[in-house]
């Protein structure tokens, strides 16, 4: 159990957290949720023991196994693969005392060893890390290459692998979506559902916290509350409890006002002044509730674009890419006022190229795209907090943008994203990348666009300012494409979804509902499972058209199962051999260990093989599935 006893958190002369008393049982998933700054993240920190609260105490024993997610992105030539298994601390040090007693021939300590091996199932960790990176979104190719050859938003994930990896009995996650595409969101909600550790997590994808918290704790003006439920019912619960907070403050204000009233009338009158005081003090005893706030600081809506064009651009048989390498082709797309496009579609899938097209920034290499004269976009994109000017404030940065605007309309426009007083006016180097996303939304919001290019937006925004985008959108009379993994503004906001998918963009026939369960297809039949199908079809070119899929799958199927025989024949024998070396007795004669040691490096390294060969067969199983549900 985890217990925070009074605990009191400091940020300098302003008390972050205060009087924190709530208890988490273990097996709790538990949704941290609140507005940027109001301390989730060094809550987070006090568990892990990296902050000491200023008052109170925060108690975990210490058999408990944490894990969590290095803030840091890696580096270095180490091979992906091997990085996540060193999330499993436990197996590496196993692993390196079991190198020490086979120098020395220490056979009680290796078979000591050998049979801690098997009680962590130690001998399928690379298929457990293989299964993590994939579930990622890493192609098989990509497991053995080395740290460095990966972006940074890759190496974030390797992150997440390495801390998934590690066996613990808390799991403590920090905006672990952030980094994900809307893919490896679902596989990350399913797989975290099953993980048998209490899990705390902090999270502004309020889907994510809907599929997977029993507890959600919600930290506002230095307190913390913990609802049962998840992020929905926990709001249900908030509002309930505010209208009972707002009638209470109402009502306790009509009584002061009648105590006070008596107080004014008889304070002057010798005959009063006993009562008068009596009520004074009734008054001032009286525990004062607080008026319930529902503002959010955040409101603000888009300028009206100076123009509408009935269409604003035409993409007709569009390629794009980069050296000359076409990554989405044959492009077909038209964009008129009022239109509201999702993208969906795995990281690398060409999402942002495809972005990067229609805002004029990649030149098509084949076909054409249209772009009215009058098309004004507003393109925010995943690196726009890179071109920030850390030495400018938000209102110069509003100023440079549009210099003949009247300092009242910059201070205006800039408290609707809460930048109010001196803080339009200080550099924005120290702000938070919350901060500075706001900034960078705003800039986006005011230059008055009639095409709206959002390339995951919602990064680094919390619920109240996810909301009032929401909002705003509502409102937008221009077109809106959108790449984001946050599902609810998806739902909220757009009515087409499109998907890039082996190299093609074209329009997804059905929702987001429909998308899970597409990628739960096709996440098992990368697993290596079978499928499920329709039984039932209308007429008899459907049941040709499955005849004919099932004919094409069918020699990959086949693959597959050959493959996993193979995985299992192989693994037996390496457990049959491990088995022998765990004996002390097999040590007495030198012949027969090193025999035994070399078997055991042969079959390890043809499981190696076996599984590379389960896992290319599986992900050719999947585009060809992914290319008869397109058709």
């Amino acid at each position: 159990m985890i217990a925070f006893k009074h605990a009191t958190l400091r940020r300098g002369p302003r008390k972050l957290l205060e009087d924190v008393d709530l208890r988490i049982q273990p097996g709790q998933r538990v949704g941290i949720v609140g507005a940027n700054g109001t301390g989730k993240s060094s809550l987070l920190a006090m568990m892990l023991g990296e902050l000491a609260p200023d008052a109170g105490e925060v108690d975990i024993p210490a058999s408990v196994e944490i894990a969590t997610v290095r803030q840091h992105a890696p580096a270095g030539s180490q091979p992906a693969i091997e990085f996540v298994l060193d999330g499993d601390v436990e197996l590496r040090a196993i692993e390196s005392r079991l190198a020490r007693a086979e120098e020395t021939a220490d056979g009680n300590a290796m078979a000591e060893l050998h049979g801690r091996l098997a009680e962590i199932d130690g001998y399928a960790a690379r298929a457990r890390a293989a299964r993590l990176l994939h579930g990622l979104g890493f192609a098989p190719s990509t497991h053995e290459a080395p740290i460095d050859d990966f972006s940074g938003g890759w190496r974030m994930r390797l992150n997440l692998a390495a801390a998934l990896m590690r066996r613990c009995d808390l799991l403590l996650l920090d905006e672990p979506t952030n980094h994900l595409d809307m893919d490896a969101v679902f596989w990350l909600q399913d797989y975290l559902a099953a993980h048998p550790a209490t899990l705390v997590v902090i999270s502004h994808d309020r889907d994510f916290l809907d599929a997977l918290a029993t507890h959600t704790l919600h930290l506002e003006h230095g307190k913390a509350v913990l609802y049962t439920g998840n992020y929905s019912r926990f709001e249900m619960m908030r509002a309930e409890a505010k209208a009972q907070q707002q009638a209470a403050y109402e009502n306790q204000q009509k009584k002061l006002n009648q105590l006070q009233g008596f107080v004014d009338r008889f304070r002057a009158k010798a005959t009063k002044a006993r009562q008068a005081q009596s009520k004074l003090k009734q008054m001032e005893r009286m525990e004062k509730v607080e008026a319930a706030h529902w503002d959010t600081p955040f409101s603000f809506e888009f300028l009206t674009p100076d123009r509408l064009p009935d269409t604003l651009l035409r993409a007709d048989n569009a390629d794009v890419g980069y050296d000359d390498t076409p990554l989405v082709e044959d492009i077909k797309l038209r964009l008129i006022p009022g239109d509201r496009l999702a993208i969906l579609g795995r990281n690398g899938a060409g999402k942002s190229t495809v972005m990067k097209l229609l805002a004029g920034a990649l030149a098509p290499m084949g076909g054409e795209v249209q772009y009215d004269k009058y098309l004004n976009v507003g393109y925010f994109a995943q690196h726009q907090l890179e071109v920030l000017d850390d030495n400018a404030s938000a209102a110069q940065h509003l100023q440079r943008q549009d210099p003949k605007a009247s300092e009242q309309h910059i201070r205006d426009f800039l408290g609707g994203f809460d930048f109010r007083g001196d803080k339009a006016l200080e550099p924005i180097g120290p702000f938070s990348g919350g901060e500075k996303a706001r900034l960078a939304l705003a800039l986006v919001v005011h230059s008055k666009p009639n095409l709206l290019l959002l390339d995951e937006p919602t990064n680094h925004l919390d619920l109240d300012m996810r909301h009032a985008l929401e909002t705003a959108l509502a409102g937008f009379t221009g077109a809106v494409v959108m790449i984001a993994h946050d599902r609810h503004l998806i739902d909220a906001t757009c009515d087409q979804l499109w998907r890039v998918d082996d190299g093609a963009l074209g329009p997804f026939d059905g929702d987001l509902d429909d998308y899970a369960k597409w990628i739960t297809r096709q996440g098992a039949a990368r697993e290596g499972q079978d499928v499920a199908k329709p039984t039932s079809h209308s007429n008899a070119a459907n049941r040709r058209s499955a005849a004919e899929q099932r004919a094409k799958e069918k020699p990959l199927r086949n693959a597959l199962k050959k493959a996993e025989s193979e995985v299992e024949r192989l693994t037996k024998q390496i457990e049959h051999v491990e088995a022998e070396l765990a004996k002390p007795s097999v040590y007495e004669s030198p012949t027969e260990s090193a025999r035994l040691s070399q078997e055991q490096g042969r079959l390890r390294k043809q499981l190696d093989a076996a599984e590379t060969t389960w896992m290319e067969k599986a992900e050719e199983l999947e585009t060809l599935q992914s290319d008869a549900s397109a058709a």
